[in-house]
């Protein structure tokens, strides 16, 4: 009778061959950037596939964090270094690129990848599989049976049941007493001083086991038999440390340890990406994001009406296409438009040109025929419109009565999204980082400063191979974002249901602009022009003599070497400092540095506002129009610009002043609502701590509650100074405050800080749990994330400089809050928006500021509207507490505010 073949198993011991193929391979690099390990293991596994045939496959990886052997000894693997940052760094790329070469990967929080192979291997012997263990690990060798084998193939060594007693001089099924007695440096597994292999292997050839090694340890002689005896006590601590478990819940079944068909396209992504050319060119495709010369490109000036019809039926024929705008401007609200761009197919795009005028300019067709063919297209939501930056296109579109709809991606939100940090996201930067592409600068072509002309005097040629470039390189750009954002459903996710609504909402704030009082403004610059005098006098004065306020050079040798102030920092040359933060600290002692802080804040708001924002109105809305930035702020948060918005302060008198200059139309009223103590919540939230929750949840004034914790005094007691102080501590804590930092702030020693932050955590433990979990983890994954998946890179996590590390580790803790309240207020933004469109856009929606929004509301409608937006703005995310909104009205800003 002939006996039925056994399948086989194959359990890969990742975790093992990624730390043996980064230390015993040469560094590979590709682009910059660290392969070797995946290479390594990537080139092991295909090798070891094809050798050994497997009817079935898993490979096993460490999951992150503590394992139960942490709790068993608690110095479990404490001697070992942090994961090198060139490894750390592919440790993720590779499991991506082994669940998509269709194998199934297996990792399984608190237990090792040990102890999960032991277990599938019990289970498959059980199921009658004969089981092969790829490991270069010795402690695998306790798996060794009959029907379980271990491969090296970094040796191509097997190890069986017969061969075990050849390496180790020990049986399989003593490995572990083996193991017991030596110990493990590694692992910082105790064994007995002074025994290794040979020692072991003696005692446990002659006592069988390790309990006979322990029961007959008065027997044995010298040094070692002392070591042995002062070992006693642990030895059984260091048995178990060293056994594998045997049962663990992997759930997972044998039979679906199968090879399934690969993703070739996330492949090629990968392969491409860390140069893999060979592996690349057998998947048999074609390249997903390789950008074809510019001799091979296929770009056609668009100048007859048969040219443009036919680019009419591919874009009437096609699913999406990519498109630009020429323009004369970048300023949104006064571009003339120039020409339009498209590609549908990378490597083919077209240049439309309509408004060039220089000498000797061939006929352009007219713009209004283009435009009024174009218009069915780009206002149709069932053809796909990808962008650059598409906002700046929708606003040129929409000055010439066109309205885009179907707008399906933008690629610099695809990078913002994938990282915020790995580079600038305008097209250039993003096609020389992930495309390895030079584009042709608009420098290039118009010339630089007072010589550059605008995109209207530039020749046909060059223009058309700059537009049409422009088009061509967002197609491939998406390509290349498209495929990563497939790999990654949670930044996927942020991408489609907060970045890309929030284009529309953007434009619809940036068109309705804001109302500015001129007469006021020039009525303040008048009086802070006096104060400055009166100011600039006062420091002259003291200092006995007029030097330049606004050089450095001359403050600084006005300060030090004439007036002999200390010198509390040096700049990186050498020099006395003369920065706000040393001239803050100088102030408490000295009146000059006060003064000049007072001028120079004075100052920068005059020439930032008061000077600046009357020249920012446009002429033709008598409004100020600025420019939202979703793509500028590593945590997710709106920026303005032009003006910038955001930094007008609230807490000085002339700061709230400036606002007052921002108006309603008559019959209307400002109306602002803000997310009361927003990343307070959110801290409370993340962290789940019972203090911080249940004062939330009862509405009391959670500053007042951690006043009462740190100073052990009742809520009725607090005083106003210890509310100011626990206000300090709460804020300052989320944003990484050292025990020197809040001392500076609360003008008291550091010492007595550090009470007051240690009694905090004692109070919210909740608190410093989440606190140490997050560093952990953005030192273990390079990021952390959002309440709703926003991932924030932490580039300086580990690096070696303890200034830059301990920057990162601030930015881990507060970049979550900080981030999460971002996107609440986006999502907010979003849904205020499409009611505000529902109910025929009675309101405008004019300024988003921080955690604030800021409207224009007709004086009959403001009860009904404010109702309406609080209760969308609290509904903006299901948080553990309940978020909060004051609400203000006013004619002006500052009153609403």
């Amino acid at each position: 009778m002939i006996q039925e073949k056994r399948k086989k198993l194959l359990l890969v011991d990742g975790s093992s061959y990624l730390f043996r193929a980064f230390y015993g391979m040469p560094p590979l690099t590709f682009d910059g950037h660290p392969v070797g390990a995946i290479y390594g293991v990537l080139n092991m596994l295909r090798k070891l596939i094809i050798d050994e045939k497997p009817d079935n496959i898993g490979v096993v990886f460490d999951a992150k964090g503590k394992t139960f052997r942490n709790e068993i000894y608690n110095l479990y693997k404490a001697n070992r270094p942090p994961i090198p940052e060139e490894l750390r760094v592919q440790i993720e790329p590779l499991h991506q690129i082994i669940k998509a070469q269709g194998l199934p990967l297996i990792s399984i929080s608190g237990v090792e990848a040990d102890d999960v192979i032991g277990t599938l291997a019990v289970a498959a012997t059980e199921a009658g599989y004969e089981v092969l263990i790829s490991t270069g690990d010795k402690d695998m060798a306790q798996l060794v049976n009959d029907n379980v084998s271990l491969i090296n193939t970094m040796n191509n060594q097997l190890m069986t049941v017969e061969s075990v007693p050849e390496k180790f001089q020990v049986r399989p099924d003593q490995i572990v007493d083996y193991l017991a007695l030596m110990g493990d440096t590694s692992d910082n597994i105790p064994g007995v001083p002074k025994v290794g292999p040979k020692t072991a292997a003696k005692w446990l050839t002659q006592y069988e086991s390790l309990q006979g090694v322990m029961d007959h340890a008065d027997e044995i002689k010298g040094k070692v038999g002392e070591n042995l005896r002062d070992s006693l006590d642990f030895l059984p601590m260091s048995y178990e440390l060293a056994t594998i478990k045997l049962d663990c819940d992997t759930k997972v079944e044998i039979e679906e340890l199968v090879k399934v068909e690969g993703d070739s396209g996330r492949l090629a992504t990968f392969y491409e990406q860390f140069g893999f050319k060979r592996w690349y060119d057998e998947l048999g495709l074609e390249p997903v994001s390789q950008v074809k010369l510019k001799e091979a490109s296929e770009y056609e000036c668009v100048l007859t009406k048969p040219v443009f019809e036919k680019w009419l039926v591919l874009l009437q024929d096609c699913q999406q296409f990519a498109i630009d705008t020429e323009t004369t401007s970048i300023e949104y609200m006064v571009a003339e438009l120039v020409g339009i761009s498209i590609c549908i197919e990378a490597g083919r795009a077209c240049y439309i040109p309509l408004c060039h005028s220089y000498d000797g300019v061939p006929l352009q067709l007219k713009k209004e025929e283009v435009l009024a063919a174009l218009k069915p297209i780009l206002e149709t939501s069932s053809i796909g419109k990808i962008g650059q930056n598409i906002k700046y296109d929708v606003h040129i579109f929409t000055r010439e009565d066109i309205h885009i709809k179907g707008i399906v991606h933008d690629t610099m939100l695809q990078s913002y999204i994938l990282n915020s940090t790995a580079t600038r996201h305008n097209m250039d930067a993003l096609a020389k980082f992930y495309l390895n592409y030079d584009t042709v600068h608009f420098e290039n072509i118009a010339g630089k400063g007072v010589k550059q002309v605008s995109f209207d005097k530039i020749d046909l040629v060059e223009a058309t191979n700059y537009a049409a470039e422009d088009a061509d390189i967002t197609l491939q750009l998406y390509n290349y974002f498209n495929n990563k954002l497939k790999a990654e459903p949670g930044l996927k996710n942020i991408y489609q249901t907060i970045e890309l609504p929030l284009i529309e909402v953007l434009c619809k704030i940036e068109q309705n602009g804001v109302l500015i009082d001129c007469v006021k403004l020039q009525e303040q610059g008048v009086e802070v022009d006096a104060q400055l005098a009166i100011i600039e006098a006062s420091i002259y004065d003291k200092a006995g003599g007029v030097f330049n306020l606004s050089s450095p050079k001359q403050v600084q040798s006005i300060l030090y070497d004439k007036l002999g102030l200390p010198v509390l920092r040096k700049t990186p040359n050498g020099q006395p400092s003369t920065t706000e933060s040393v001239l803050n600290e100088l102030a408490s002692d000295y009146e000059i540095p006060a003064l000049i802080i007072e001028y120079r804040g004075l100052n920068k708001l005059k020439t930032s506002y008061i000077d600046k924002l009357p020249n920012e109105i446009n002429l033709s809305t008598g409004r100020v129009h600025t420019s939202y930035q979703q793509a500028i702020a590593l945590t997710g948060r709106l920026s303005s610009t032009n003006p910038n918005l955001q930094n007008i302060p609230v807490r000085t008198p002339q700061g709230r002043r400036i606002r007052e200059t921002f108006i309603a139309k008559e019959g209307n009223n400002v109306l602002a609502l803000d997310y009361s103590q927003i990343e307070l919540r959110i801290m409370a939230h993340l962290s789940s701590d019972e203090s911080l929750l249940e004062a939330f949840d009862k509405g009391v004034d959670v500053h007042r509650v951690t006043a009462s914790e740190i100073f052990g005094t009742s809520l009725e007691n607090v005083n106003s100074d210890q509310r100011r102080a626990a206000k300090v501590i709460n804020f300052g804590l989320i944003y990484g405050m050292s025990a020197f930092g809040l001392g500076k702030k609360l003008n008291i020693g550091r010492n007595e800080a550090q009470v007051y932050i240690n009694t905090y955590f004692e109070r919210y433990p909740g608190v410093r749990r989440y606190m140490d979990e997050t560093k952990q983890r953005a030192h273990d994954e390079g990021f952390v994330e959002t309440v709703f998946g926003r991932r924030l890179y932490l580039p300086d996590i580990n690096a070696n400089k303890a200034m830059l590390r301990q920057y990162a580790e601030r930015t881990a803790i507060n970049a979550p809050m900080q981030g999460t309240a971002a996107d609440i207020i986006k999502l907010a933004m979003i849904s205020v928006h499409q009611w505000l469109e529902g109910d025929g856009n009675k309101t405008k929606m004019i300024m988003q500021v921080h955690d604030e929004l800021v409207f224009e509301v007709a004086n009959n409608n403001i009860e009904r509207t404010q109702i309406e937006i609080s209760n969308l703005m609290i509904g903006a995310a299901d948080l553990a507490v309940r978020l909060e909104v004051d609400v203000g009205v006013g004619f002006n800003w500052n009153e609403a505010h």
